[in-house]
Order: structure tokens, then sequence, then C-alpha cells
């Protein structure tokens, strides 16, 4: 059990989640969480599940930013010794 301290960002609240809670659960900065509220006031925290919807939209999005180089492939081919 841990008492955190609520800042003020922006115009609303926010709460800093401590380095070891960050590594026990394994999120990284950018992650998102789902929160619950109990019905006894409680804010539940937890990673918010695998969107593979958004994955693949992430992907589809940057590909069009990233330059095409050569096939790897043929490049290991053209240097593979046997």
């Amino acid at each position: 059990m841990m008492n955190l301290q609520i800042a003020k960002w922006g115009n609303s609240l926010a709460v800093r989640i401590p380095a070891d809670y960050v590594r026990q659960i394994g999120i990284k900065e950018g992650d998102q969480l789902q929160a619950h509220l109990g019905a006894d006031g409680a804010l539940n925290l937890r990673p918010a599940p695998w969107n593979r919807q958004a994955f693949a939209k992430e992907l589809a999005d940057n590909a069009q930013t990233l330059p095409m180089g050569t096939s790897v492939m043929a490049q290991l081919r053209q240097e593979a010794r046997y």
C-alpha cells in the first residue's frame, strides 16, 4: 500500500505511478490503461488489452512514411556463403 499525491495537469488531475509499479505491470510511456470505478469508490487501473485493429492501422499509417530500401533477403542471398 502506498499513498500517492494528486497533482494538477492542465485542466485535469494526475497521479504519478511509482517506478516499481510500472516495472511490475510492464507498462511504458504512451501505453493505455483501463480505469474502473469500484462500488466502494476505489479506482482500479490495469493495462488496456492489445487492439489488433489499432495496431494494424498504426502499421499502415507508418508504412507510408518509411522509405523503401533494398530487399534484405536479396542481400542475404548475394552474401550467402555455402
